[in-house]
């Protein structure tokens, strides 16, 4: 590979786990992922959902922070609408104290919860629309020339925790422009406006002194095995999986009845979602990923392991870290 290679963890609850065993993994991956040599890895904000336990991004960080020693670990992201800046600027300023140089701050705007959870959040529907005004009072909080007088991030002041605006839109990929952050696109469950965004991020950057150049980073599924034909049994698992825990809601069905959710249009949609996944050999995964590479104009790519099973995951990036050059074959 060409361009240095990162993870986004999920934190999957799997069926039988509780969150416990989630994290027990999570930090299982981070130190098998800083032996590989990958340079950094996200957890994202979800709440109330079953299946993803990252929900207090922070404490997580943390946590598998203090359980390895040179990898980067941030958020992918913070949806920085559920929280006021000053808050996520003194978490992570706290972060980066504990752990200096290793500590990164993705935000992104999107609710990461669903209309009720919203509610218990306490969160204003029309709170996103502040987006742009909280993530400046929020670089400058970390900057330590705070935007409202007398009032500072302890710890966090003078921090510079790099910040990253992340979407899956053109609304993100013009923020991240006019403030000269890099940006994080979520092409790896949302690929519709990848290119189309990148572009214009890339011809509208204004250049900042942290960051004098654009910065891309593409998300991609990886599917990674020892032979094309497990990683494409591993793939069309995956899509049945992916499709029976979003439109079938988790309930119980026969094949048969699997079919024809994958045939539906809703099922349809759902796959979409996968469209950017490279599945196959460790050599056809890296061709697929130089491909998708100049595709993005990325210049780094977050890879998220798709495949059905912890020991599946971690062979994934296994390979996919052997094969770019990360690790000795």
């Amino acid at each position: 590979m060409t361009v240095p290679l990162s993870i986004l963890d999920l934190a999957h609850i799997g069926k039988g786990e509780t969150a416990r065993d989630s994290f027990e993994a999570s930090v299982k991956m981070a130190k098998l992922a800083e032996k590989w040599g990958y340079r950094r890895i996200w957890y994202a904000e979800h709440h109330n959902m079953p299946t993803i336990a990252s929900s207090a991004t922070s404490v997580l960080i943390a946590h598998v922070a203090a359980h390895t020693s040179t990898i980067r670990l941030g958020a992918g992201g913070i949806m920085l609408p559920n929280h006021s800046p000053l808050t996520i600027a003194e978490q992570f300023g706290t972060l980066a104290t504990l752990h200096p140089g290793r500590i990164d701050l993705g935000v992104g705007r999107a609710p990461g919860s669903d209309q009720k959870t919203m509610r218990a959040l306490r969160r204003d529907p029309s709170s996103a629309d502040s987006f742009p005004q909280d993530v400046l009072e929020l670089q400058a909080y970390l900057r330590g020339d705070s935007r409202i007088p007398g009032v500072d991030a302890v710890p966090g002041k003078g921090t510079d925790v790099p910040l990253y605006i992340l979407g899956s839109s053109l609304f993100g990929a013009k923020l991240a422009a006019l403030l000269g952050l890099p940006y994080a696109f979520a092409s790896h469950f949302a690929p519709q406006a990848l290119e189309e965004a990148v572009q214009l991020y890339r011809n509208e950057y204004q250049p900042s002194e942290q960051h004098p150049e654009p910065h891309v980073i593409a998300g991609v599924g990886v599917i990674a095995a020892d032979t094309t034909a497990e990683a494409a049994d591993l793939f069309e698992k995956t899509k049945r999986q992916r499709v029976v825990q979003m439109v079938g809601r988790g309930r119980t069905f026969t094949d048969e009845e699997i079919d024809m959710l994958l045939d539906s249009p809703a099922g349809m949609q759902v796959l979409t979602m996968l469209r950017y996944t490279a599945v196959g050999t460790a050599d056809e995964v890296r061709t697929y990923l130089d491909a998708f590479t100049e595709r993005a104009q990325a210049d780094e790519l977050i890879v998220v392991s798709s495949a059905p099973g912890r020991e599946a995951w971690l062979r994934s990036l296994e390979l996919v870290a052997q094969v770019s050059g990360l690790v000795p074959a």
